[in-house]
């Protein structure tokens, strides 16, 4: 995914603009982000998000067999709304940018919203500031944070890596075919970082975890490539145990999922930090997942 042809170096000052200058920019991006969302205007969704952003969207949505850009909007609940939260900060690093709110922050799941944190990600395009993500901190068990951000004490800011822009726009990614067969990466990790690339367009990171994610462009018809790399965490002792599987799944309701690739280590088994292998979608796989 990151291909360089040319690498040209770009000196912006960092983080000096000043928050009165940015914040409007940046929120009214968020408001017609939030508004695209809730209208289900494509046109407008385009134009106000991030281009890689986009691109990692559509990825994931096509690799899952669902309509894009339809199924962008099919959320449970509409994108949490600024009115009534306090702003905290803003800040540039070059072309990106976060702003931080507190307050009572809706999802519209239900329930009384409670104090919490929510940072918003950009990055600067031709026309302005383009939405990126939205990051929510839950405080609850951090009640002297919370009396803190209330009385405007921001200090608690500088050690969330979430409130700090990088300067570094993400790579927009290559765009992937949809999916023919829906497939997951799981991953049991712990006290191990896991990074898994399945045929060199699906990238994953999985650390202290037990966790699935999608494959972006699915499985394909023939020969698929899985390639690992392990690494032992901070606190972790090296001797854990560990499983990698790739899972091929159905859209036939009662056909469950295969289990098409597996990489696994009991406790105190050796390993190598790196490593491929490879799984088969064949016909009879094929036939199988659609229920035949």
């Amino acid at each position: 995914m990151k291909l360089f042809i040319l690498a040209i170096t770009i000196l912006f000052p960092a983080i000096c603009t000043a928050q009165e200058d940015i914040q409007p920019g940046m929120e009214q991006s968020y408001n017609l982000w939030r508004n695209s969302i809730i209208r289900k205007d494509a046109r407008t969704w385009q134009q106000v998000t991030a281009a890689h952003r986009q691109v990692e969207v559509r990825n994931r949505i096509v690799s899952q067999k669902l309509p894009f850009p339809a199924a962008v909007f099919d959320l449970p609940a509409p994108p949490p709304a600024l009115t009534g939260l306090k702003f905290l900060e803003a800040k540039q690093n070059g072309r990106t940018a976060k702003s931080a709110y507190f307050g009572k922050i809706d999802f519209g799941v239900g329930g009384d919203p409670t104090d919490n944190l929510l940072v918003l990600s950009f990055v600067r395009g031709a026309g302005g500031w383009l939405y990126d993500r939205a990051d929510f901190v839950n405080l609850l068990a951090l009640p002297d944070v919370r009396k803190e951000l209330a009385a405007g004490d921001l200090s608690y800011l500088k050690g969330v890596p979430e409130a700090q822009p990088s300067g570094v726009v993400p790579p927009t990614p290559i765009a992937a075919n949809p999916a023919t067969t829906i497939a997951k990466v799981y991953v049991f990790s712990p006290g191990r970082e896991v990074e898994v690339q399945i045929n060199k367009i699906s990238r994953h990171r999985f650390a202290n975890a037990k966790e699935a994610d999608i494959v972006i462009g699915g499985a394909r018809e023939g020969v698929n490539e899985v390639q690992y790399a392990i690494k032992k965490l901070e606190g972790g002792t090296g001797t854990e145990a560990l499983t990698i599987r790739v899972y091929l799944l159905s859209q036939v309701q009662g056909v469950q999922p295969i289990k098409a690739f597996e990489y696994q280590l009991q406790e105190n088994d050796p390993f190598k930090p790196f490593g491929t292998g490879t799984f088969v979608l064949d016909a009879a796989m094929a036939a199988k997942l659609a229920g035949k």
